[in-house]
């Protein structure tokens, strides 16, 4: 919560100062739907629409950040080989777009994805089929959807017309909308009832979705770079410090 905080909040500060308006105006936008969507996740009792809502929202910028790191990566590449000037694109012009798109795409896709974490648990603690200490609150029905809490019309072994339906390993079923929603978005890679390992790669046997799951994990990590970055830097100044190293 406290590097949520920070990574939310204190670029606010550099984009009024620098007079970035462009990023203020993309983070008052993000951050005006996201206090929504987190507000009807966490209300109780919880909207039946609610799980669905919120996943869509983080899905949905899941998805454009990824695509738009994916462009930005693709334009610094380009400019680093002369690319750019096929086009007549100034080197600094074009290095200034792709770098300002890799920064979009991933300052957005590390928010996101731990704004969708928090909804996930409030949401699935709410319903009463998931808890931190590991047991449920309700007994889960072969018919009900522990992520949602609503009813699956879809049999596993059929066809659906908008979604399917998902079984694990551990044989509970899931809208696939929602198991996906809950391991990519939210982050969770166990079963939301009985906390068993889930197989991403059994999941996503097409080759077209993993990088997104790579995608998700090198979020991640970036994440962590950025929140530990400063106690790392603080001990290496106190060890200069003590030894009296400049």
């Amino acid at each position: 919560m406290v590097t949520l905080f920070q990574m939310w909040v204190v670029p606010l500060y550099f984009t009024v100062k620098l007079h970035w308006w462009r990023f203020l105006v993309i983070w008052i936008f993000f951050s005006a739907v996201t206090a929504f969507v987190t507000f009807r996740a966490t209300r109780k009792p919880l909207v039946q629409t609610t799980p669905r809502l919120v996943y869509k929202w983080f899905l949905l910028i899941y998805k454009i950040s990824y695509a738009t790191g994916i462009i930005g990566y693709m334009a610094v590449m380009f400019t680093l080989f002369g690319l750019n000037l096929l086009f007549k694109i100034k080197p600094e012009d074009a290095m200034d777009f792709g770098i300002s798109l890799l920064f979009y795409g991933l300052y957005y896709g590390v928010l996101e994805r731990d704004f969708a974490e928090m909804c996930a648990d409030y949401m699935a603690s709410t319903i009463g089929f998931y808890s931190e200490s590991g047991m449920p609150t309700k007994h889960l029905s072969d018919s009900v959807c522990a992520v949602c809490g609503q009813q699956i019309f879809v049999d596993v072994s059929e066809e659906g017309i908008i979604e399917n339906t998902y079984r694990l390993s551990c044989n509970h079923v899931f809208h696939e909308f929602c198991i996906r929603g809950w391991c990519i978005v939210g982050k969770k890679q166990t079963c939301p009832y009985c906390k068993e390992k889930v197989d991403l790669k059994r999941m996503f046997s097409n080759p077209w979705e993993r990088p997104h799951v790579m995608y998700g994990q090198l979020l991640d990590w970036l994440r962590y770079l950025v929140a530990w970055q400063p106690v790392i830097i603080g001990l290496v100044q106190g060890i200069n410090y003590i030894l009296g190293l400049e």
